[in-house]
């Protein structure tokens, strides 16, 4: 049942208010403002019929004090006057009044306004409350796909990583090959855009999905022979075309993947390094021969970290270069094997990579 005060000065308003309100709702009957500010110490109304005409406190300070106060300031103030005019009833609307009744007041009338007042108030505290229903669903909704984000990215950098150990693990003349060229990348990616070269390009990249993925580059190895890919010498021509199919076996496993699942964003990166990086700038690499800009800046990024850890590491049929001639190798060949904006890229952060060579 809901609770009204009558707030009232006139001992026959607050008697014929109460007579009218007794039976539907809990009321008390208030003598002054000063008397209702003490009785809100133990009650909590749910609608207040207030007098304007009162001393002390008249009934426009009393709804302004109530409206100051946090815990009354939703309460639904009916203001009860003698003689209305259209100026003080916009002064009682500024100040928070719900609505204006006049003195004498018929019961009935009383009854149906305090009800519509009422159910107005109910249905707002309906709407507050699911609104606050909704924004925390929303909120403990977001917080699940955040957690479950994280864990399908987790999940999918898990995989990256398992099966890049599985080709790492094969073969054996390029250990660490795979850990140093996502640092290269990263050393190239970060200077690029602080320098804002290929900035249409690369502001659109997910980098932690763009650095997972470069991991794959090289999937394509785990279906080639052991007799080649760890081979104590240099290959034959014959092996070396057969060592250059692991660019299209990585495209093929990583489009089936790709057919199999919704989930296309990691894997569409994965599928440029894998397919692109031994493209050449000048049309001359492999396997589709593309030229120049045709190369996705993904594969061109690859060719120049890929090229400087080959040339840097031990192979059987090799000592590894020092840094310094590594880095003249891959400067000279800007222009033909590599993309010449990326050179001189490399060329701002080579020294990184050469404190990466040496840890890993």
């Amino acid at each position: 049942m809901e609770t009204i005060f009558i707030v009232d000065d006139s001992d026959v308003n607050l008697v014929k208010a109460k007579q009218a309100l007794d039976e539907n709702y809990r009321v008390f009957t208030v003598p002054s403002a000063v008397k209702m500010f003490s009785l809100f110490e133990k009650v909590i109304p749910d609608l207040i019929l207030l007098d304007i005409e009162m001393p002390e406190i008249n009934g426009y300070e009393a709804i302004k004090k109530a409206k100051a106060n946090p815990r009354l300031a939703d309460i639904p103030i009916i203001l009860l006057t003698s003689h209305v005019d259209e100026p003080s009833e916009l002064e009682g609307f500024d100040m928070g009044a719900v609505d204006f009744i006049s003195t004498p007041f018929s019961s009935p009338r009383l009854l149906r306004r305090v009800s519509s007042q009422l159910l107005i108030s109910s249905q707002k505290k309906e709407l507050l409350a699911s609104r606050k229903a909704l924004k925390d669903y929303a909120d403990n909704l977001e917080a699940k796909v955040h957690d479950k984000t994280k864990e399908v990215f987790s999940l999918q950098n898990a995989v990256l990583t398992t099966v890049a150990d599985l080709v790492e693990f094969r073969d054996k003349q390029t250990g660490g090959h795979i850990n140093r060229t996502q640092m290269y990348l990263r050393f190239m990616i970060d200077e690029l855009v602080q320098e804002r070269v290929y900035s249409n390009e690369t502001s659109k990249w997910d980098m932690d999905f763009f650095l997972a993925s470069a991991q794959l580059h090289d999937v394509g190895k785990i279906a080639i022979t052991d007799l080649i890919l760890n081979k104590q010498g240099r290959l034959t021509a014959e092996e070396f075309e057969i060592m250059k199919t692991h660019v299209n076996i990585g495209i093929a496993a990583i489009e089936k993947i790709m057919n199999d699942t919704e989930e296309h964003a990691f894997l569409r990166y994965a599928w440029l390094f894998a397919g692109a990086h031994h493209e050449k700038w000048d049309g001359t690499g492999y396997p589709a021969g593309l030229k120049g800009m045709d190369i996705p800046l993904e594969g061109r990024l690859m060719a120049v970290v890929d090229v400087y850890d080959a040339l840097v590491s031990t192979r059987p049929y090799k000592k590894p270069l020092v840094h310094e001639e590594a880095k003249k190798i891959i400067i000279d060949e800007g222009g033909k094997h590599f993309d010449p904006a990326l050179i001189n890229t490399f060329s701002r952060v080579a020294d990184k990579f050469a404190c990466v060579a040496k840890l890993i």
